[in-house]
């Protein structure tokens, strides 16, 4: 890391289906808490999957002004929300920082499409003049980045980042390259995503990629032998990354440092991962290259985990792959088995679980899971959750078109 700058986490945002806030989804964490439900954005009639993971409970108006959130389609909402808990959790005062050092990178894999599906009605029903004139900039995935750059009045890089369900992790991975080369000091990202909709459930279940279960508790079993698919969630997990000198220059809490980031793609399929492993494997050795770590070092996994079949099998032989003889005694987990799959913001929901897990030496277990099978052999937290100190984790993120992600997280020491 000759030349590269120290790069430390100094806020955290969230929104998710356990929870709207930090504080509140990291309770549902240590709960076990399912987020998981029947669909209630639209009628599944017809639909033969019905259950998904909804965010519960938003009022937007509560979290930022009320013509502000008229503008904004859900996945911005839950981006600006989640951007101003963790702006606000890193004590930035903007008065006392020069704005074109201080910058944004948080995407969406979709945007939004309830606005497509409810532009093209209007125009089937009343003509194409009657369209929503704020349809663009409230369907467009770049726009949670600019209405963050906007209410918090951040003047640096702005940019969004979309590779599908890797993107959380990719604009965080992005955002941290950014402070290492010295384009910004302090950086809010993560991901975004809000597309419960029935384009969306249709598009999905059509892929065979959605689970079918009925059952709420038994839908989203990630590595489970009985794993059929993963269940559509929404929400946003968008941080603060702050260069070291700059955060101890003004005595910021320190929650966590990033050490390392790892991207790669499989060049293999459009929707599944390389069948050995090595695409997403690679990515994972170049994050811990990039640390100076070994693989005996890393205390815990954050898996991808999405409970379908070959994700699962896939990401475990990366594991493999990536740590050798190691794999089998670090501690992996998912997330998505409690707030199912965020898709563009898994990433950033899944970096503040990790950051989480650092801080109170707690690995959430993978809720649901009951029995694994085959060559899904490694230690995937079933049961119970693990007790531990936990000096290094990753966190991985695989996203359709074989972009793979993955972030090295270093429990801080002082220095």
């Amino acid at each position: 890391m000759a030349g590269k700058r120290r790069v430390v986490v100094t806020g955290l945002g969230a929104v998710t289906p356990i929870g709207n806030t930090v504080e509140t989804f990291w309770k549902g964490i240590r709960e076990g808490k399912v987020g998981i439900g029947p669909i209630t954005k639209f009628d599944t009639s017809g639909y033969e999957v019905r259950i998904a993971a909804e965010v519960k409970d938003f009022v937007a108006k509560e979290r930022m002004d009320f013509k502000s959130a008229k503008r904004m389609e859900a996945f911005s909402q839950y981006a600006v929300a989640a951007a101003k808990e963790a702006f606000e959790d890193a004590g930035i005062q903007m008065e006392k920082e020069d704005p074109y050092r201080a910058g944004v990178i948080v995407g969406s894999g979709v945007g939004s499409l309830k606005t497509t599906e409810d532009s093209y009605l209007r125009i089937l029903e009343k003509g194409p003049s009657r369209v929503n004139p704020l349809m663009v900039p409230l369907m467009i995935s770049n726009m949670a980045a600019g209405n963050v750059s906007i209410q918090l009045g951040l003047k640096g890089k702005c940019t969004n980042v979309v590779t599908a369900c890797a993107t959380g992790t990719n604009c965080i991975g992005d955002a941290f390259r950014a402070i290492q080369y010295d384009d910004a000091d302090v950086m809010l990202a993560g991901g975004t995503e809000s597309c419960i909709s029935p384009t969306g459930v249709a598009g999905f279940t059509g892929l065979t990629a959605l689970s079918k279960s009925k059952d709420p508790l038994r839908a989203s079993i990630p590595f489970d032998k009985e794993r059929d698919g993963f269940v559509l969630g929404e929400g946003a997990g968008i941080v603060v990354l702050e260069e070291l000198e700059h955060a101890k220059r003004r005595d910021a809490h320190i929650y966590a440092e990033l050490v390392g980031y790892g991207c790669t793609g499989d060049a293999y399929h459009i929707t599944s991962p390389a069948e050995n492993g090595e695409g997403a494997g690679m990515a994972m050795k170049l994050a811990m290259k990039e640390g100076g770590v070994a693989p005996e070092e890393i205390d815990y996994i954050n898996a991808h985990g999405t409970s379908t079949f070959y994700n699962d099998l896939y990401e475990t032989r990366a594991v493999k792959y990536a740590l050798g003889s190691a794999a089998g005694q670090v501690v992996m987990n998912s997330t998505k088995s409690m707030i199912g799959h965020l898709l563009g913001a898994a990433g950033g929901v899944e970096f503040v679980t990790c950051v989480k897990t650092i801080q109170e030496h707690f690995i959430h277990q993978t809720v649901g899971t009951r029995e694994t099978d085959g060559e899904c052999d490694l230690n995937y937290a079933i049961g119970a959750p693990v007790e531990k100190e936990v000096r290094y984790c990753l966190t991985n993120s695989l996203g359709f078109g074989g972009h793979n992600a993955t972030l090295l997280l270093k429990k801080y020491e002082l220095s």
